[in-house]
């Protein structure tokens, strides 16, 4: 079995990757969307706020708005009585001003009436008799008001290009009566599933075959994370079947994801047919990480392949570790937020390589004093030692392993 030539520090394979990703097809384009449906979306180009928001001095409580100037000095044993004119409409414009020693009647979200420049709080009033009101303490301007533009300023860039649209984004773009805006085109993803032994999970198994996991674990993946799948399906391990499918995928989509056929071996057919598809081709064939070793990262003629292992757990680690990070590339995200995580005491030790980085995987367990992480050793063959587990826990490259009671960031996915 022929060695790997060369194994690549995790994080310097994907920089190694990202590197050779042409800046021009960053981001791949955009399309227009529709703001309720762009939730997950990325933004294209930078988004200015139409006008400010709020667009009209609002209350923030319920009370009377008021001059502050005719407050100052008051408390409970010296009130000031003011003149109530009337209540303003919610929804519209209140159609009167204040004068000196006159006030009216707001709730949370009205529009000041011109003149009043503060309000004040229900709780610090009373109605003394018809048309007047006692004020027990005094208030500052601005007091319970939202002031125009403190929200937003009109002009102002409220989401930059390369953001990913979160609810709060959603709302605030509603907000500003923004209906639509220009996302960035959902990189398309050619998922190939090479190996004699792989059948469609619709098919009835031989002795000797198995169900094909990875097509549809990717697509999961990848369609989670922004992006667009074409399947094509299992492909025979065979030099020219495997190019044909590849070449296909490879001038259809964005970027290529191949299982199987990339660990060192005389069937390796992968970095054969990746280094066909053009220049500069295989970057890494091989990784300091477990699981995931016999990885292949490529750039061809501008585009991302990547050649995955074919074992389940290796294929979907590896694959939010280096495809993700490609597809938050191409979609032109700025703006990378940290994965959800937390800490958590480990409750057994698990050895490792110094020299090589281990992803394992973990169940949480809830104990009086916080979470426990209790490792799920398994083959990475074996999908549902992913499955019954809630997140995974990285050793570093310069550790022999960790151990039980160790504090730990347990990593979701």
């Amino acid at each position: 079995m022929p060695e790997f030539l060369h194994l690549v520090p995790p994080q310097a394979a994907l920089d190694r990757l990202l590197e050779n990703i042409p800046h021009k097809s960053i981001p791949l384009g955009f399309e227009e969307c529709l703001t309720t449906q762009a939730l997950g979306r990325v933004t294209y180009a930078p988004v200015q706020a139409p006008y400010p928001l709020p667009s009209f001095p609002r209350s923030s409580v319920d009370g009377y708005a008021v001059r502050a100037v005719d407050t100052y000095g008051t408390s409970e044993g010296l009130p000031a009585y003011l003149s109530m004119i009337g209540e303003v409409p919610m929804g519209s414009d209140p159609g009167f001003k204040l004068s000196a020693g006159q006030c009216a009647l707001i709730h949370t979200g009205g529009m000041l009436p011109e003149e009043a420049d503060a309000v004040i709080m229900v709780e610090y009033t009373q109605i003394s008799q018809k048309g007047e009101v006692e004020i027990l303490r005094a208030t500052a301007v601005g007091e319970n008001v939202i002031k125009v533009g403190e929200d937003v300023e009109k002009g102002e860039v409220v989401i930059p290009a390369g953001v990913h649209l979160r609810p709060a984004e959603i709302g605030g773009l509603m907000a500003l009566g923004i209906t639509r805006l220009p996302v960035t085109r959902k990189p398309v993803v050619g998922i190939l599933s090479s190996g004699d032994e792989v059948v469609s999970p619709q098919d009835e198994i031989r002795p000797g075959q198995v169900r094909d996991v990875n097509t549809y674990t990717l697509s999961a993946l990848v369609v989670e994370n922004g992006g667009k799948v074409q399947a094509y399906g299992s492909i025979p391990d065979q030099l020219e079947s495997l190019y044909t499918a590849t070449t296909r995928a490879f001038g259809e989509c964005d970027l290529v994801v191949i299982t199987a056929g990339s660990s060192a071996s005389s069937r390796d057919l992968t970095a054969d047919v990746i280094n066909r598809l053009g220049k500069p081709g295989v970057l890494v064939h091989g990784i300091n990480i477990r699981p995931g070793k016999p990885t292949i990262l490529a750039v061809c003629d501008g585009k991302v392949v990547i050649g995955l292992p074919g074992n389940p757990v290796s294929a979907l680690v590896i694959a939010g570790l280096f495809l993700v990070p490609v597809l938050s590339a191409l979609s032109g995200l700025r703006q990378l937020r940290p994965k959800p995580s937390t800490l958590a005491r480990l409750t057994t030790n698990i050895p490792s390589q110094a020299g090589r980085e281990d992803w394992v995987a973990v169940r949480l367990l809830h104990s009086v004093s916080g979470y426990q992480a209790e490792p799920i050793f398994g083959k990475s063959n074996l999908i549902f030692t992913l499955a019954r587990a809630d997140g995974l826990v990285r050793i570093p490259l310069d550790a022999t392993g960790l151990s039980a009671g160790e504090t730990v960031e347990v990593i979701f996915f």
